[in-house]
């Protein structure tokens, strides 16, 4: 019977783990077990939509003190430099898997040239806009956008939000790791103290101390399919003439690809890279030559993209990078942490507290799909950018292992943009990117298939007419900077103060 756990790991994925567990499960003792010598890797700091929702939706948490000590961003989306397209927004609403009432077939159809406006998200990014206004001019913040977030920042928040919600926490390094008949007996801490839980959820990111190195559970590369394995971190200072962007850039380079990730007063930029194919030197050069304007020194960090073959063994459960990571991706990964938190949550709650045998294989089950989601989804990217012939691109283009797509691209290639390609997903509709995130891709790439969809002129009027009126709703539309003025004005009011509820 579970009654308290420890949480191994004061980072994101550690005090989200923490807060779920104590919010969801009032009636559990959680205890979060942090070293402030361990630093922030801080590569990449966004979010998707999944972050708000599980933060104010299921966890209920006010979203003024969240906008007050977090100073967030907002992200409609990711802006492509990709492809043989000039560039390509994919949103966080959704473009292409919509039919509008005018037209016979669903919208990719009518995107295979022009992929602008699609809806009023993509109008916005298109105009460097983040939210139309309302009556009284301030912006009509929407539920489809995700957040760029300072990474110190967001971990300061989370940790104010587990305090109050009654974790305790404790700085402390842990100094040995006790095994024991049913996984780990206890932690033994620096300053002499033992720690016992009966369930240990290990967040010690890449160092995976309980899951992969306590436990030695084998870890399963990802590297037919993700071949990057560096990552240079860097940022400048943002400018006067440089306006807040509501999105992500993602941009091909030589041997990868770069972010470039909007805060208030500063960017982060950063090239993940593979060291087959560039020195770091090499890669260091070349960022910096497309990258003028970086005044922090660039730092080199490995990883390995994969995840382990288990991430709940006997009393372990692995969260975060302790359980898998598939490039500096931190979206991807806050993604993953709440669907992680969110399984573990009723998995405990629908185990009534005993978290037996049956029920840790099929959240090993679970899990595991969910990273080889990830995993699928990341490969489409580079199997089907041909922006560029380096021999970085020309080895991913014919290389990369995307078998687990293949029925869904025989279907495509057969037939187009069809939303029946939801069916065709490699783990079914509930795919975590779903139909709509693969249709962006392949039509931002322009991925071909047999035979283009010739519309009529009455279509394509109506379909002009649709992407005007986005395009003309989207031209009054607030910057970041106007709409960031509202939010932070002592009078802004959120809609959202409502008492928290248990897991059900």
């Amino acid at each position: 019977m579970v009654k308290n756990i420890l949480v191994l790991g004061g980072g994101s994925a550690g005090f989200l783990a923490a807060i779920t567990l104590k919010i969801k499960l009032p009636q559990l003792a959680i205890r979060v077990v942090r070293s402030k010598e361990i630093g922030v890797i801080g590569v990449g700091e966004g979010t998707t939509p999944s972050f708000g929702r599980h933060l104010f939706g299921t966890l209920n948490i006010p979203r003024a003190a969240f906008y007050k000590h977090a100073r967030p961003v907002w992200k409609l989306g990711i802006r492509f430099l990709w492809g043989p397209r000039e560039r390509f927004d994919y949103t966080f609403s959704p473009q292409l898997d919509q039919q509008i009432p005018t037209l016979p077939r669903p919208n990719g159809y009518y995107c295979e040239n022009e992929f602008r406006d699609v809806d009023i998200s993509s109008a916005l990014m298109n105009r460097d806009r983040v939210w139309y206004p309302q009556e009284d001019g301030a912006p009509n913040v929407q539920e489809w956008h995700g957040f760029h977030l300072e990474n110190t920042l967001l971990v300061d928040v989370l940790e104010r939000i587990a305090r109050e919600a009654g974790v305790e926490i404790t700085d402390a390094t842990v100094s040995n790791v006790e095994r024991g008949p049913q996984g780990i007996a206890a932690l033994h801490l620096d300053d002499g103290r033992k720690l016992e839980a009966d369930l240990y959820v290990d967040a010690s990111g890449f160092r995976s101390e309980l899951l992969g190195k306590t436990l030695e559970v084998p870890f399963e590369s990802f590297d037919k399919m993700l071949f990057c394995n560096r990552a240079i971190v860097s940022g400048w200072d943002r400018q006067d003439d440089e306006p807040i962007l509501p999105f992500t850039t993602a941009e091909t380079m030589d041997a990868g690809w770069a972010w470039k990730i909007e805060h208030e007063n500063i960017i982060n930029r950063g090239y993940v890279f593979s060291s087959d194919f560039i020195s770091d030197d090499q890669a260091c050069a070349e960022f910096l030559r497309k990258n003028p304007r970086i005044t922090r020194e660039p730092r080199v960090v490995k990883f390995r993209s994969g995840r382990y073959q288990k991430m709940c063994v006997d009393n372990v459960i692995a969260i975060g990078n302790a359980s898998g990571f598939v490039e500096p991706l931190e979206a991807t990964a806050l993604m993953v942490i709440c669907s992680q938190c969110d399984s573990l949550v009723q998995s405990l709650h629908h185990s009534g507290m005993e978290f037996g045998p049956a029920m840790r294989d099929f959240l090993n089950g679970h899990l595991g799909i969910m990273w080889d989601n990830v995993r699928d989804f990341l490969a489409f990217h580079y199997k089907f950018n041909t922006r560029l012939s380096t021999p970085f691109w020309k080895h991913a283009q014919e290389d990369t292992d995307i078998s687990p797509l293949d029925e869904l691209m025989e279907l495509y290639r057969e037939n187009g943009p069809t939303g029946l390609l939801r069916y065709k997903l490699p783990n079914g509709p509930e795919n975590d990117f779903g139909i709509e995130g693969y249709l962006v891709m392949l039509l931002g790439m322009k991925v071909p298939w047999k035979k283009s969809y010739e519309s009529s002129p009455s279509e394509r009027h109506a379909w002009q007419q649709h992407i005007s009126k986005n395009a003309t709703i989207a031209q009054r539309g607030l910057t970041v900077e106007e709409s960031l003025k509202y939010v932070h004005d002592p009078r802004w009011q959120w809609n959202d103060a409502r008492p928290a509820t248990s897991a059900t």
